[in-house]
């Protein structure tokens, strides 16, 4: 028989002690389960910003990659219908949207790149007025990939005619004469006109504040050619540009990186055969207990010209970047280089 004094169970300071492991134990596991979940959040946040600026890229380097892309001829010095924007205004082609954003903006032909360093200097007014101001704008003409399926007579879109020997701009396919021999012609297709332009403005379609990489667009609006703006990707703070130059004009080799120009700035004979870009993407939302204290130097914004926390000022050209704030971000830098270009 059992003696009652030895038949006990648990002691108090047993029971304390089982209760302390235990609870050490749920705070351990809740506290990994708390820096999965963080690092799982980072991790989700930053591929965002990369998929965003993936995107972002995969509208602008096909875009890019095909300047001066006129169908079958190659160059555009002798496109009939094309016009300097050192001309006087010409608008019997595209009427009023040939100037809108510029004297002959929409009509240069002969200009398939051109951008502004650290401003906005279209006449047309970037969306809501409200420009990023010391972001660069980069400026695309050429032809459509795709021969224009839009019938013959219908007059309205600019439209390239192009064929072995000859190209010209027209806005009927049916006005489309620029080679009647035969052979020429029978080689020739029609193609619509692409005129975009890219700048940052401080505001999104959907939301106020929100810095978005836009794109002013030549499109149809019933029979008139008009510039329309066409939001690319909400969240872009900054966009830098640098044209790779070929100074012979024969080569296609990169000699020298520069800022971007307008196209009478660069030297005669000259051209244009790369483009290096730099896209600052930021997070939808601030993340709390995130800082962005880094600095960010890149195309021509440099620590030597100073800092600034915000890029919303008019003063901040050629500054890093340094936000302190709570939104994450990414930078991304890609070189696109040109098909395009004579001497190739």
């Amino acid at each position: 028989m059992t003696s009652p004094s030895r038949s006990r169970g648990l002691t108090l300071v047993e029971l304390m002690i089982a209760m302390a492991i235990g609870l050490l134990i749920v705070a351990g596991a809740f506290r990994i389960y708390l820096q999965s979940s963080q690092t799982y959040g980072v991790h989700e946040a930053e591929a965002r910003l990369e998929e965003n600026a993936r995107y972002a890229y995969s509208i602008l380097e096909p875009d890019l990659r095909m300047a001066g892309f006129w169908g079958y001829a190659k160059g555009a010095t002798g496109i009939t219908g094309s016009n300097l924007q050192t001309d006087p205004a010409a608008t019997t082609m595209a009427g009023s949207a040939a100037s809108t954003c510029g004297t002959n903006f929409g009509t240069d032909l002969s200009t398939p790149l051109e951008g502004s360093n650290d401003s906005y200097p279209l006449l047309c007014l970037g969306y809501n007025g409200r420009v990023m101001p010391s972001a660069d704008t980069l400026t695309v003409r050429r032809a459509s990939a795709l021969v224009s399926a839009v019938p013959t007579n219908t007059v309205g879109p600019l439209r390239i005619c192009s064929t072995r020997t000859a190209i010209t701009l027209v806005n009927n396919a049916a006005n489309c004469q620029a080679d009647t021999s035969p052979a020429a012609m029978s080689m020739g297709t029609v193609r619509d006109l692409i005129v975009h332009t890219y700048y940052v403005a401080r505001d999104s379609a959907s939301a106020a504040g929100v810095p978005t990489l836009w794109r002013k667009s030549l499109n149809n609006v019933g029979t008139v050619p008009t510039f329309q703006d066409e939001e690319i990707l909400a969240g872009v703070e900054d966009l830098q540009v640098q044209f790779g130059i070929d100074y012979t004009g024969a080569t296609g080799v990169v000699q020298q990186y520069v800022d971007p120009v307008a196209a009478a700035s660069l030297p005669a004979g000259a051209q244009i055969v790369a483009i290096r870009l730099w896209i600052l993407v930021r997070a939808d939302a601030m993340e709390a207990g995130f800082v962005d204290n880094r600095t960010y130097a890149y195309g021509n914004r440099s620590t030597l010209n100073g800092t600034v926390s915000n890029l919303t000022g008019a003063a901040t050209a050629g500054m890093a970047y340094q936000p302190n704030d709570h939104y994450r971000r990414l930078l991304v830098s890609r070189t696109v280089m040109i098909r395009n270009v004579l001497g190739t």
